[in-house]
């Protein structure tokens, strides 16, 4: 099989789909306050940043961001397999805040269930929402995010790829589908 692609957002429209999504988080929170940025390893963590920056600009305050690793809370690794350690980076307590997860993808909900479960490891939060770029749908747990840039219908033998500039040297979200040469 081979692979073709096609393109869904490009770095200016990801840029805009971030900023939309900064401010959907501070008009349901009612500002920065209290909340905490929590980005999943890999490219969740670039895309927290940026929301974090641009929450900063809107309310002129630093919000609060880190970096989950949930290698070690996964189910669906197979036996024997040792999953990729990063670096878990919380900020401050999240005992009692508001924790925006954010991630590049949402697929099946499995890592966002790992996360809840690496996250609450380190406290309770008040509340855990979740920020996704692009939510694909083929959910195998009843998770939902909070906050979506882009909504996209996919087939099985489809893959979303979201690249960020820094891990992948581009910004742009592409679809990626398995065709039989």
């Amino acid at each position: 099989p081979t692979d073709t692609s096609r393109r869904i957002l490009n770095a200016q429209e990801i840029g805009r789909a971030l900023r939309r999504i900064a401010h959907e988080i501070l008009e349901r929170n009612d500002g920065a306050q209290g909340l905490v940025l929590m980005g999943m390893h890999t490219r969740g963590v670039p895309l927290a940043s940026r929301l974090a920056r641009s929450m900063g600009e809107f309310e002129g305050q630093e919000v609060p961001m880190g970096a989950l690793d949930i290698g070690l809370y996964r189910d669906d690794i197979s036996g024997g397999a040792r999953p990729l350690m990063q670096a878990t980076d919380i900020p401050e307590s999240v005992e009692g805040r508001v924790v925006v997860l954010v991630d590049d993808v949402l697929y099946t909900g499995r890592s966002i269930r790992a996360a809840m479960g690496a996250l609450n490891d380190f406290g309770r939060p008040r509340e855990i929402q979740l920020a996704v770029l692009v939510d694909r749908g083929h959910r195998e747990l009843p998770i939902r995010a909070d906050y979506v840039g882009k909504n996209v219908p996919t087939s099985l033998d489809e893959e979303v790829e979201v690249r960020v500039a820094e891990v992948d040297g581009a910004d742009e979200v592409v679809l990626l589908r398995k065709v039989d040469s």
